[in-house]
C-alpha cells in the first residue's frame, strides 16, 4: 500500500550543491547512489530516526530571522529541534544533514519520525535542545 507520509519529499546531495549533477553518469565512481524508496542516504546507525518521540512541550517562538545559517543549524545535527517555517507551519524536526542551502534529517508526524528535507530559505526561526 502506498504511504504518503513514508515518500522523502526532498532530496539533495552535495554533488547536485556543487553544480555537478549534469556531468555525471551512471555507473561512475562519484555517480551519487540513492537509497531505496523510503529509506533516507547514509547508513550509519546515527543516521537514522530518534528512537523516541520528541518532548511534549512546544517551544514559544522567540524570535524570527531573515535567513537562516547553515553553521546556525549545524550545532542541532542529531538533536530534537523544533522548526518555524515561512506560512505557520512549525513541527519538531531531527537533522541528520545539514548542506550549503539545505537540511535533511527525521519530521515528526504526531505518531512517527519521516525522512524529510527542506531548503533553508524557508525556515524562519529555530530551536534544538
Amino acid at each position: 500500500m502506498f504511504d504518503p507520509w513514508n515518500v522523502p519529499l526532498f532530496y539533495q546531495s552535495e554533488e547536485w550543491e556543487r553544480g555537478q549533477m549534469d556531468t555525471l553518469q551512471p555507473g561512475t565512481p562519484s555517480f551519487p547512489s540513492f537509497p531505496p524508496p523510503g529509506q533516507p542516504p547514509g547508513g550509519s546507525p546515527q543516521a537514522g530516526p530518534p528512537t523516541s518521540p520528541p518532548p511534549s512541550v512546544v517551544p514559544q517562538q522567540q524570535f524570527q530571522t531573515y535567513a537562516v545559517d547553515p553553521g546556525g543549524i549545524r550545532g542541532c545535527l542529531f538533536r530534537f529541534t523544533y522548526v518555524w517555517l515561512e506560512g505557520y507551519q512549525s513541527f519538531w524536526y531531527y537533522p541528520t544533514f545539514v548542506g550549503r542551502r539545505s537540511i535533511a534529517g527525521y519530521r515528526w508526524t504526531g505518531f512517527r519520525w519521516v525522512y524529510f528535507g527542506i531548503d533553508l530559505n524557508r525556515i524562519q526561526s529555530f530551536q534544538c535542545y
